[in-house]
């Protein structure tokens, strides 16, 4: 997610199933209002330090990470302590009086998670990766992705996609490679919303390219 370093402007993102550890590349983000996260590998609630810097940040789905712990309440206090302005949390709203009790019973984060080696993060994330794509059920991923994908699409003011027309996109693809593509197409989406008409008349030139040169490949 290094690539949000340069989204300074960036309003909704969605990494939800990505294997994601690391929030450092977020905190520049400064337009952000919507973070949905759920299913990564993050591994401490350290990380919401590389949040707090975030001003309109309302929305954050954070759950099924390995920071949530065996103790909802206490991460839901911890995550409202140090995020008071969110407006729901996990897809349940924020009350008052949950920040108001968030100030005893949460943890205030003042310093950025330690980082371990690169090479024993990359070897633990691929590996929680591989595990929860052979553990997790087809249906729960595809519709996870299904969701998330039209949620993009109604940012962009597109038509959602039918959910026989996205299961059917490459039938021939593992599990792994195909929410991997759905990413990949999510992002895109998201980072189209950042330009301006040029910018987009470039992207269609090479787009347009990419299907010739295909199209020539086929024949």
């Amino acid at each position: 997610i290094s690539i949000c370093r340069d989204l300074p402007n960036i309003e909704v993102i969605t990494f939800s199933v990505n294997g994601i550890s690391d929030l450092e590349p977020l905190h520049q983000c400064q337009n952000l209002s919507e973070l949905y996260l759920r299913k990564n590998n993050i591994t401490s609630l350290d990380e919401l330090f590389y949040l707090k810097t975030l001003p309109r940040l309302r929305v954050l789905w954070l759950a099924e990470n390995p920071c949530c712990g065996p103790d909802p309440h206490r991460y839901r206090m911890t995550v409202l302590r140090n995020l008071p302005s969110l407006q729901k949390l996990d897809n349940q709203a924020v009350t008052e009086e949950e920040l108001s009790q968030a100030l005893v019973d949460g943890v205030e984060i003042t310093a950025p998670p330690a980082r371990r080696s690169v090479e024993s993060s990359w070897s633990e994330s691929t590996a929680c990766s591989a595990a929860g794509s052979a553990t997790e059920p087809e249906s729960e991923l595809l519709g996870c992705s299904l969701e998330e994908t039209n949620r993009t699409h109604e940012e962009l003011d597109m038509k959602p996609v039918p959910r026989d027309k996205y299961s059917s996109f490459y039938p021939q693809e593992t599990d792994c490679s195909c929410k991997k593509r759905n990413n990949v197409l999510n992002a895109i989406l998201l980072l189209m919303k950042e330009l301006d008409a040029e910018g987009l008349e470039i992207i269609q030139q090479t787009v347009a390219r990419r299907l010739q040169k295909k199209e020539l490949q086929e024949e």
